[in-house]
């Protein structure tokens, strides 16, 4: 499976960006931020005017005319639907399954003071255990799950305070 990404520019136009799509591209290097594109029988002069990594954010010129890029992948989407930031700290003290699974361990109770980055549970997604951990210092409020329960996307785990 290749990896993708979603490529939202200028606030308007979205799409979807594979790898594969990348590596069927003709780019040609002219000097450090400035590149030379054939996509379709089609020329393109790109440079990237202005990025910043840590947000991947872009400012790039494609034949004269400007846009703004923001790309984000698989991680990135993960995080948003589980409601964190970037930063790591989140909107809401809910902890909600990322995916479908079972839960398999949980390492805390009602009641209890955790720190930012302790194991709160342990869910079985697709083969593989995922150990969900506090995105910040809280105390848990309540514990909607136990051990052995199949859950859905999106539901609710545990709920700190």
């Amino acid at each position: 499976m290749s990896k993708s990404y979603v490529l939202k520019v200028n606030e308007s136009y979205e799409f979807s960006l594979d790898v594969e799509n990348v590596k069927d591209l003709d780019i040609n290097k002219k000097s450090k931020n400035k590149y030379h594109i054939i996509h379709d029988n089609k020329a393109y002069k790109v440079q990237n005017i202005a990025s910043d990594f840590s947000k991947k954010e872009y400012q790039i010129c494609v034949n004269g005319n400007k846009f703004e890029v923001i790309i984000k992948d698989d991680l990135d989407r993960l995080i948003k639907e589980l409601g964190l930031t970037v930063n790591g700290k989140q909107k809401d003290t809910n902890i909600k399954a990322p995916m479908p699974g079972l839960i398999l361990d949980i390492s805390v109770s009602e009641g209890q003071e955790v720190k930012e980055g302790d194991a709160l549970l342990v869910l079985e997604a697709m083969k593989m255990e995922n150990i969900l951990v506090a995105p910040k210092d809280g105390v848990i409020k309540s514990i909607e799950v136990k051990k052995g329960d199949a859950v859905e996307k999106k539901q609710m785990l545990i709920e700190m305070e």
